[in-house]
């Protein structure tokens, strides 16, 4: 699989390529650490005292149309106008079919390799590989998909509220 920063030909990496520099890369994981450490702050003024937000507290949910997928709010809800966290787990194989969100997405993973793909129809053919302690930006309104072809994904994804996933209809079996 060719990485997302190294695939010209696709539509997407096209566009971000004519409207910036090389150095988005880097500004984007610089604003992600910001964002973290921003979210983080919020946090501790929140709670004064530190708080470690760890896995097996988290209050995980699952889909009844989608028994793949598990996600929890780690900060925030995306319910109000402000930095979030929602974490999520995709067991092998699963999928997350074409949606968009009003807002930009920075996701992170954290555990096993990400193929995402975009357009408003899933095309396995497509995807693009997001490996362990990547990053891959999502700009608001920009129909993806996700897949955990080669095994469990666990991925990060953080934002500022209010968010919603709007799925858009299938035109082929991915769920």
């Amino acid at each position: 699989m060719t990485p997302l920063w190294r695939l010209r030909s696709h539509k997407y990496a096209q566009a971000v390529q004519r409207k910036a520099p090389p150095r988005v890369l880097g500004r984007a994981v610089a604003s992600i650490f910001f964002l973290e450490s921003l979210i983080a702050g919020l946090a501790i003024a929140e709670n004064e005292s530190p708080t470690a937000l760890v896995p097996e507290n988290f209050p995980w949910r699952s889909l009844p149309d989608n028994p793949a997928l598990q996600s929890a709010w780690v900060l925030g809800d995306g319910q109000e106008a402000r930095p979030y966290i929602l974490r999520v787990k995709l067991a092998a194989g699963g999928r997350i079919r074409p949606h968009t969100h009003p807002d930009e997405r920075n996701s992170t993973v954290l555990q096993g390799v990400l193929f995402i793909g975009f357009g408003r129809t899933f095309e396995e053919s497509k995807v693009v590989a997001i490996p362990t302690a990547a990053v891959c930006v999502i700009p608001a309104n920009v129909p993806h998909y996700v897949w955990a072809k080669d095994g469990d994904v666990v991925y990060q994804e953080a934002g500022l509220g209010v968010t919603a996933t709007t799925f858009i209809p299938e035109t082929t079996g991915a769920r």
